[in-house]
């Protein structure tokens, strides 16, 4: 028989829900900084200024080049994280995102080494991806294994607002630096974002080395043990899940699409809006949107997940269609606040409650390997998106309607997903991805 779970102590899980909001927060700066600068700035820095068409196709791709790396993360991060622990992975990944992001800050650029620049930079945005492949993985992990059972929903969804608090950091540092002259914004100041890195290690380290490791995965190690090879486990058990994950993650094309090739074409020649008014798109969607996630994640625990989750993906898929029109017409107060709706309200649905969603389909030996996986091959296909869009959108890049119908239809996996897959947001924690008494009781798990 399963054990019940014993709760964490008191002020764990506001102290673990803090620690991931703000290392979320402060790793998501770094990632999201990058896609400001690969849709303002590294076409001209990094690729061939003659062909800026080209350029732009090229530094989006290096964009997405992190999203192919956080499968393989994925899988070596996941497997120690249900071996080890979750703290652990959770400063790994922190450290080696700073620490790559400044060296991004310290590259040559194509006129001082040529096409060594572009490698150059493809190499610190593989770490980059590697290191997000764990963190939020191991954050949402945390969270819901310390939340109390009736609040998983709102405690792991400071997760994701940390996210939105680290896109919006990453906006408003990007305002100034994007209003400089241009001689100075493309010799020195797109880097000092990047420099600033060196204080997000640091502090993210404070604040995580201090949190406890989650009572659930420490009553693992103590009766059952930690699964010998937590891969093999999950898809054995959990493949069903995993491709439901994989599936449902494709919802992050929204926030791609709209954090850079919307910011790309808005600020293009065919529509011309300045670069400082469409980053405070962005930056005021984010807001609302810290405050839309805790609660749709609230209502998710008190009428479920899916219908909140539903609402998300079929709502983005509309919205973001609207938002694309909006910027078409050059109308930046109808921009503005279709931007809101679409990615500060409606997103949040379904961006606030995926983390204790996905995280409620596994149990404690593989949620973290099956999280990391399931998500990070969705994130994949949503990173690459913005390339796609990109091509999509034609010579002139300018057709953005196809772009809102691509974008509407990598929303059709998530609704599927959400629709197969079981409510559990009244399944006790300790109950979380068991499929039958017969298999609570047999647990296949080898101590480490």
């Amino acid at each position: 028989m399963s054990v019940p779970a014993p709760s964490a102590p008191p002020g764990q899980p506001k102290k673990a829900a803090t620690a991931a909001w703000i290392g979320s927060a402060l790793e998501y700066y770094d990632f999201f900084i990058y896609g400001s600068a690969a849709a303002l700035i590294f076409p001209e820095v990094f690729f061939d200024e003659s062909d800026p068409a080209t350029a732009t196709l090229l530094s989006l791709a290096t964009f997405g080049v992190a999203y192919a790396a956080r499968p393989v993360g994925a899988l070596f991060l996941g497997h120690f994280g249900d071996r080890v622990g979750r703290k652990k992975i959770m400063v790994f990944t922190l450290m080696l995102m700073g620490i790559s992001t400044f060296l991004i800050g310290c590259l040559p650029t194509r006129a001082q080494v040529g096409t060594l620049a572009p490698v150059l930079l493809v190499l610190c945005r593989v770490l980059q991806g590697i290191s997000a492949a764990g963190e939020q993985a191991s954050a949402n992990s945390m969270t819901l294994e310390h939340a109390p059972p009736n609040r998983r929903g709102f405690f792991t969804s400071f997760t994701l607002s940390g996210t939105q608090g680290g896109q919006l950091l990453a906006t408003l540092v990007f305002i100034p630096v994007a209003a400089l002259p241009e001689e100075h914004l493309m010799s020195w100041g797109w880097r000092v974002p990047f420099w600033l890195s060196v204080a997000v290690a640091v502090v993210g380290y404070v604040i995580r080395r201090k949190l406890d490791e989650t009572p659930a995965f420490e009553q693992q190690t103590a009766t059952e043990g930690v699964a010998k090879l937590p891969l093999a486990v999950l898809l054995r058990e959990h493949r069903a899940d995993v491709l439901r994950v994989i599936a449902g993650a494709l919802i992050a094309s929204v926030s791609t699409i709209f954090t850079v090739w919307a910011l790309s074409y808005a600020t293009s020649d065919s529509v011309g809006m300045s670069r400082s008014s469409m980053l405070w798109v962005g930056a005021l969607a984010n807001v609302v949107a810290l405050a839309a996630i805790p609660l749709w994640a609230t209502l998710s625990d008190r009428i479920g997940r899916r219908p909140v989750y539903l609402v998300g993906a079929v709502g983005s898929a509309i919205t973001m269609f609207l938002y694309l029109w909006a910027i078409s017409t050059g109308s930046y107060p109808l921009t503005l606040l279709l931007g809101i709706v679409a990615f500060g309200v409606v997103y949040s649905a379904a961006n606030g409650v995926w983390p204790s969603f996905y995280g409620e389909m596994f149990s404690t030996r593989v949620r973290l390997s099956g999280m990391a996986i399931g998500t990070q091959i969705g994130f994949a296909v949503a990173g690459f998106a913005v390339t796609f869009a990109a091509q999509i959108a034609g010579p002139d890049g300018d057709d953005w309607s196809s772009v809102a119908l691509f974008t509407a239809a990598l929303c059709i996996p998530p609704v599927i997903a959400a629709l197969s897959a079981r409510e559990t947001h009244r399944v006790p924690t300790e109950h979380l991805g068991v499929r039958t008494p017969r298999e609570a009781a047999q647990p296949e798990t080898v101590t480490a």
